[in-house]
């Protein structure tokens, strides 16, 4: 057993060896997140032009004014500022259901399986373990006895064997997996702040639509009456049928438009059943009326500084970079000597009772070194591939940032014209209004002719239209600049990537 003893102590003193080789750095470049943007003016860092303190205000739904507030954070369930307890339970459903998120969550557990195989394989030494029996002849000139001899050898066995990450590439590895992992959490994020945004988007388009179709069905009801006024008026010979076409053209024009707004209407409920997760024919999803939206007083805006740290596509797209960072070392590292240790011990005996004797006692160490001689240059070409593909990650990144500060700085001018078209779509619906009640009491008094209620009717039918698209849009860019920002992912309790 003594040399068994000493066998392993130098064993041990190879593998301590190794440790140390393994602490060396590791070749090729040590990843640093990008720095944050800097902007001219830290007031308006979206905009050569100021913002104003806050946006216009109108009379009536959805007319207050908001106003923006530097530095606000935002709510981990940001849709709540909407305050429809309908809408905050079909997200909630749909974050439990939603296959995009599950698979998305599959991706992510796929990725963390993959380092958490390779860590384990890489870092440290391989162990197997060996039984076997083996029945063998040798002949007599092999064996020197007169008509040869048959046995049978009976051996168990444990072999190490592990390779020095002397240059990194293990190391380099490794950190590629985890970046791995990091693009699929924050693609995670990218998904759940999608999926949110979308069932916003889809139940305001919804009370959008409705509320078109009960402008509209209203707009047809008045004419209706005005057709069946006209018609009187015509058998009493008090106006020509002329003005009767006139206004059966403007009913039937009006009720022409009605068959699109279902249209839409019906397709805006597929979209929210599909987006909640549920079959497209669900009956049990819940309406929405822009009367029970609430419009936020109040809307967030990070600084650039921040929002690089709060857009899930800007992490995932660092997180790209991190892993292109980490190949060139891995590129790198190829082109280096590449050092194997190994040992076994073992019981070799031609009887079983024989196994665990000190005569049956086996082992054996062993070193190898192997590197790249001759290869045609491949290993370089690979190195300089790997750069090529850090270069376009770190250009795909600047891109997404730049889209990102895009996104924030669009928003923010239509949440300011949102609020424009909206006062101006007021007072031009109000002076519709006024002008039909002017043009009703003329008629009625016999001052004007019908055709110019006619067109009072039809301005007050594209008035009104007109404001309900106005007061959705608000509520859409309000929704729109919530996702632009993040979505406020780090304020909620659980993260989007937890395990179901």
């Amino acid at each position: 057993m003594t040399t068994s003893r000493t066998g392993w102590r130098r064993a041990s003193l190879a593998l301590a060896a190794a440790a140390a080789l393994a602490g060396c750095a590791a070749v090729g470049p040590d990843f640093k997140a990008p720095a944050a943007p800097t902007v001219a003016d830290p007031a308006h860092p979206y905009s050569a032009a100021a913002w104003p303190a806050e946006t216009a205000s109108a009379p009536g739904r959805a007319g207050a004014a908001q106003r923006l507030v530097l530095e606000r954070d935002i709510p981990g369930e940001w849709w709540q500022v909407f305050h429809n307890q309908a809408l905050d339970g079909l997200i909630r459903s749909a974050l439990a259901q939603s296959p995009t998120l599950a698979a998305a969550q599959a991706a992510l557990r796929q990725a963390r399986e993959l380092y958490e195989a390779e860590s384990g394989s890489r870092l440290m030494p391989a162990v197997t373990g060996q039984a076997g029996a083996q029945r063998s002849r040798q002949s007599q000139a092999a064996s020197s006895v007169p008509g040869g001899v048959e046995y049978t050898l009976y051996n168990a066995s444990v072999n190490v064997g592990y390779t020095i990450d002397a240059f990194g590439a293990t190391r380099r590895s490794l950190e590629a997996l985890q970046a791995a992992v990091d693009v699929q959490h924050w693609q995670i994020e990218a998904a759940y702040l999608s999926l949110t945004a979308n069932l916003v988007t889809a139940a305001v388009q919804e009370a959008s639509l409705r509320a078109q179709l009960a402008a509209t069905q209203a707009v047809i009801e008045a004419q209706q009456r005005s057709l069946a006024l006209v018609q009187r008026q015509e058998a009493l010979g008090g106006i020509g049928h002329q003005a009767v076409l006139a206004q059966q053209a403007q009913l039937a024009q009006t009720r022409a438009g009605l068959p699109a707004l279902q249209k839409a209407l019906a397709q805006t409920r597929l979209q929210l059943a599909v987006l909640a997760g549920r079959q497209p024919d669900t009956a049990d999803l819940p309406e929405f009326s822009l009367d029970s939206l609430q419009l936020p007083a109040e809307l967030p805006l990070s600084l650039p500084s921040a929002l690089v740290r709060q857009r899930p596509d800007i992490r995932a797209s660092e997180a790209l970079l991190h892993q292109a960072s980490a190949q060139v070392g891995v590129a790198e590292a190829a082109r280096y000597p590449q050092i194997t240790l190994s040992g076994s011990l073992g019981l070799q005996a031609f009887k079983p009772q024989n196994l665990f004797t000190t005569a049956g006692t086996a082992w054996s160490l062993g070193a190898g070194i192997a590197g790249p001689i001759f290869n045609g240059g491949a290993l370089a070409a690979r190195a300089r591939a790997a750069v090529a593909a850090y270069d376009q990650a770190q250009a795909q990144y600047r891109q997404t940032v730049l889209v990102a500060f895009q996104n924030v700085a669009s928003t923010l001018q239509a949440l300011q014209s949102d609020a424009d078209a909206l006062r101006a779509q007021a007072a031009a619906e109000a002076l519709a209004r006024e002008s039909l009640a002017l043009a009703q009491s003329q008629y009625d008094a016999g001052a004007v002719p019908v055709l110019t209620l006619l067109d009072a009717q039809r301005s007050v039918e594209q008035a009104r239209i007109g404001l309900v698209q106005a007061q959705a849009a608000r509520f859409a860019d309000s929704a729109a600049l919530f996702q632009a920002l993040g979505g406020g992912w780090w304020n909620r309790a659980e993260l989007a990537d937890a395990q179901r």
